[in-house]
């Protein structure tokens, strides 16, 4: 029999699944030049580069290229290919080729991850339109679709789940070595692209363990045995075979890799429900089903919840035979795996700083629990009309998305839902991290291009260097990434990070180019001598300067606005002395919880500076907005190697507390605790006084540690040692009145059981006191 034949028969059998995906194909053709390039592009493509390097034999350069890299346990079975056929096999050598064929490469293996998925839900359902819907949805997420071409971590990883659970499926059904075996190498390649597949990896385990329990035959019981112990053995070999950072130190190095998702190493931050998280504290426990819940299509979640709610109702009276029922035992592997992975997201401090990429995997599932919800919708209740408005529900939510993506498209990676607010103005920007990736900075400098066919432009733009690459040679040319502005030029500068100055009703200039989706800004680009000049000559004519020093620095509100005449050029360029910024604030609850766990007491706005600041005409302007916490003192100045240049310390007294008044009120009533200094409580404030004190008696530092009455009230990193941390100085939280020593400190909103307080130095505690508050506040 002719060899084409199979594959005539094969594509025969599924042509509506070819179809879809050659029509899909052709979209992307036309889409691959519209989406930028991910921050993680540049570290994922080194880890392919140092993987196909030391496999070639260039063994100790590359492995020291490999393992000093941050990703390198992430995914080298990937990205090595996702090297070798652009650059190696075909030779394309221009950066922009390059990410382009790294474009259409992922695109290509997240179109397959929905091929497996089609034919996933033929084998547990036999029914063509059902998997044709389930391929439907799966291409139609709106932030998936998106991350497919330029998301080379958690696109595969979402495609290679959704390959391991057919596998997985195929497996139990088949119950042969050779399923097993080939299952084992499906999950082995998961792990590899990342570590949390090892929860598909101890599910199939735990799948056979109940199969040698229930298996009362002792044949029976060899094969479970063998078919097991296969599995674990070809993922193992497959996983390790296939990540070359493991090759020198197995254990170890498995131990580090596992032991990396609850490190928090990377301080990264997100805008969650109004409030700023910091990925060291790891997410609330509604983090993931909120994030996925306001960016998936709801008819999607609407199937999924009735998805579930069939197989809980399914399996509510026999437990005991559901362990044993092979098809509903899938179901619920589904429907546990989004809970048991959200869990554990929270349990082990997972990285909370870019919306739920990293979980984009749980798609997997929550997709095949719709199309279980769909099943049940079409086929239980009686009538041609439910089944009817079944998969009317269905067609109309695909339409909608359809619509959705096509209104927001390119940067359908920043699209949300219904539900949540989308038509108030900048709504969106004050609740969630909206442009976390900055993925819209390629469109100002392809608009920005046309309308300046000629010329050098000037650009301060987030993300310039990873877009430009994106441009063609001629246009990548001709733009140039500087501070250093000067009038009449084509000078842009990007003001977004700066307040959302760009979006409000009267911004500081004249915008020049914005991008918005929905009703909030992404991006805006203002003409910098204009921006710049306005602050600096309001600036000028508010008075004195809060400091005269290399910089002057004055105040306007919330801003701080550093100006110099004359400054060097390289004040501004990479390698200039550096400024630093830190901000004390009155209280030290209102730092980062991971920033008192520093001790530093102080919260750096450093970056805030360095990228707020520019020269102009041959003079320098920074503007930074400061926190909108009460700030007590600021200290800022410029450094090189060898030492401070300059240096300034801001007192904000309006800030700070009234210590006089403080002291008249806690005079009025008694002490909690008395010693060196009596400790009184003033609403959710504790009063430190002193009468007669020195300066130098006052240097010595104050522990100041809060146990909570719930110990579940503290941030994750701080309950082994059960205790909120707020030491503080003096000078950071107190003030000398006529001799007297008065510190206020404000104490957390939670329920405290006790309070433990002192002052120490380098020889010990100097006096300690503890107490627990009135009424159990």
């Amino acid at each position: 029999m002719s060899p084409a034949l199979p594959v005539r028969r094969l594509i025969a059998a599924h042509w509506p699944l070819w179809a879809v995906c050659a029509l899909f194909l052709l979209v992307a053709a036309f889409l691959l030049d519209d989406y930028g390039m991910g921050e993680d592009t540049l570290p994922q493509r080194r880890v392919g580069i140092a993987a196909l390097d030391y496999l070639a034999g260039d063994g100790e350069r590359a492995f020291d290229q490999l393992i000093s890299s941050w990703d390198r346990y992430y995914g080298a079975a990937f990205e090595a290919p996702l090297v070798l056929l652009p650059e190696r096999i075909l030779g394309l050598e221009d950066r922009r080729d390059v990410l382009l064929g790294r474009h259409l490469l992922t695109h290509l293996f997240f179109l397959t991850g929905g091929v497996f998925c089609y034919l996933l839900v033929l084998r547990l359902f036999n029914n063509r339109w059902l998997a044709l819907i389930a391929l439907a949805l799966f291409l139609l997420h709106p932030r998936l679709y998106a991350h497919s071409f330029f998301n080379s971590k958690d696109i595969p990883f979402l495609a290679m789940f959704m390959i391991a659970l057919y596998l997985v499926h195929r497996a139990f059904r088949r119950d042969t070595l050779g399923a097993f075996l080939l299952c084992g190498v499906g999950v082995g390649l998961l792990v590899n692209f990342r570590v949390m597949g090892i929860v598909l990896f101890a599910a199939v385990l735990a799948l056979r363990a109940l199969d040698l329990l229930f298996d009362k035959e002792t044949g029976g019981r060899g094969r479970v045995l063998l078919t097991g112990a296969g599995f674990a053995l070809a993922a193992v070999l497959t996983f390790h075979a296939s990540l070359p950072a493991l090759w020198t130190d197995p254990v170890g190095r498995f131990a580090e890799m596992v032991g990396v998702p609850g490190t928090n190493t990377l301080i990264g931050h997100n805008l969650f429900r109004g409030e700023w998280l910091y990925s060291r504290d790891g997410p609330p426990w509604d983090y993931v089903p909120v994030w996925v819940g306001i960016t998936t299509p709801p008819a999607t979640l609407l199937l999924a919840f009735v998805g579930a709610v069939t197989l809980a109702w399914g399996g509510r009276c026999r437990p005991r035979d559901v362990l044993r029922n092979g098809p509903l035992r899938f179901g619920l592997l589904l429907a546990a795996l989004p809970v048991v992975t959200a869990v554990a997201a929270v349990v082990l401090e997972a990285n909370a700083h870019t919306g739920w990429r990293q979980l984009f995997f749980l798609y997997a599932p929550l997709l095949l629990l719709a199309v279980v919800g769909l099943r049940w919708l079409t086929t239980v209740p009686r009538g041609r009309w439910p089944r009817a408005g079944a998969y009317a529900l269905a067609g109309a939510g695909m339409a909608v998305t359809i619509a959705s993506m096509a209104h927001v498209h390119p940067l359908q990676d920043s699209a949300f839902n219904f539900l949540v607010d989308r038509t108030t103005p900048e709504r969106l920007n004050s609740l969630y991290t909206v442009n976390y990736w900055r993925m819209s900075t390629l469109y100002p400098l392809k608009d920005i291009i046309r309308d300046h066919p000629s010329g050098d432009l000037s650009f301060s733009l987030a993300g310039l260097r990873r877009y430009r690459a994106m441009l063609p040679a001629d246009d990548r040319e001709r733009v140039v990434e500087t501070r250093d502005f000067r009038s009449g030029n084509h000078n842009f500068y990007d003001v977004h990070h700066i307040g959302g100055e760009c979006s409000s009703p009267a911004p500081i200039a004249p915008v020049s180019w914005t991008r918005r989706i929905y009703a909030t800004t992404l991006d805006c680009l203002v003409d910098p001598v204009v921006w710049f000049g306005r602050f600096r000559r309001e600036a000028l004519a508010s008075g004195s300067p809060l400091v005269r020093s290399a910089y002057d620095i004055h105040r306007d509100g919330r801003r701080l606005i550093y100006a110099r005449d004359g400054c060097p050029r390289n004040d501004v360029e990479g390698d200039g002395p550096r400024f630093f910024l830190h901000v004390v604030p009155v209280d030290a609850v209102d730092l980062p919880s991971w920033r008192r766990e520093l001790g530093h007491g102080f919260d750096s706005l450093d970056n805030a500076l360095r990228s707020g600041l520019a020269r102009i005409d041959g003079n320098c302007v920074a503007v930074v907005v400061l926190p909108d916490y009460p700030i007590a003192s600021i200290r800022t100045g410029q450094f090189t190697d060898d030492g401070v240049l300059w240096e300034a310390e801001i007192a904000f007294a309006d800030n700070a507390p009234d210590y006089a008044a403080a002291r008249r009120e806690a005079l009025a009533g008694e002490p909690l605790a008395r010693s060196v200094y009596d400790v009184h409580l003033a609403g959710r404030a504790l009063t430190y006084l002193r009468d007669g004190c020195t300066e130098a008696e006052a240097e010595a530092r104050f522990f100041l540690h809060v146990v909570p009455a719930d110990e579940g009230d503290l941030p994750e990193h701080r309950r082994e040692h059960g205790f909120e941390n707020l030491d503080f100085t003096l000078a950071t939280r107190g003030a000398h009145l006529d001799g007297n020593c008065v510190a206020v400190v404000r104490l957390p909103d939670y329920p405290i059981a006790t309070v433990r307080t002192g002052q120490y130095d380098d020889m010990g505690a100097l006096w300690t006191a503890e107490f627990a508050l009135p009424g159990g506040e």
